[in-house]
């Protein structure tokens, strides 16, 4: 067997060797994030780093980065070879400034829930949790958008 046939993979094997369903992986491939190719026998063949691709995703989403962050992360990567050490560092320090975000949002979440649980003001008007200084009711009457397109709430 050559060398190329040893580092091609099928999709069972990359679900096997992940730990993902062949259904994720077929997802991840539809989004972009992953690429294969079809043998002579029309059979979905993927290459190994697929597997170190997979696991960055795996990663990525426990940290509740989105799969189109991670897709425009990919970009930045090589077309072929395995991810290494420096491509992944690249990617942890962008990611990095993220969850630090998330992380200040949800602490500052956190912090105002312990001031509001006992209030028992109810008031969207005077509530600092979910309505700041009634910063929506300038916009008139009805359900406003309480948060960014980050996530972040916007007191």
């Amino acid at each position: 067997m050559s060398r190329s046939l040893q580092r091609e993979l099928s999709v069972g094997e990359v679900a096997r060797r992940s730990g993902l369903a062949v259904s994720a992986i077929h997802f991840y491939e539809a989004k972009g994030l992953i690429r294969s190719w079809r043998n002579a026998g029309n059979q979905r063949r993927f290459s190994r780093d697929v597997l170190r691709r997979l696991a960055i995703i795996k990663v990525a989403q426990r940290t509740g980065i989105s799969l189109a962050e991670i897709r425009e992360a990919f970009e930045t990567l090589p077309d072929s070879g395995t991810p290494g050490a420096a491509d992944w560092q690249r990617l942890s320090v962008n990611w990095r400034e993220v969850l630090d975000a998330r992380i200040h949002s949800l602490t500052q979440l956190r912090d105002q829930l312990d001031h509001c649980i006992g209030c028992g003001c109810l008031s969207l008007a005077d509530c600092p949790l979910r309505n700041p200084g009634d910063a929506l009711g300038e916009e008139g009457c009805g359900a406003r958008l309480l948060e960014s397109a980050d996530g972040c709430t916007t007191s």
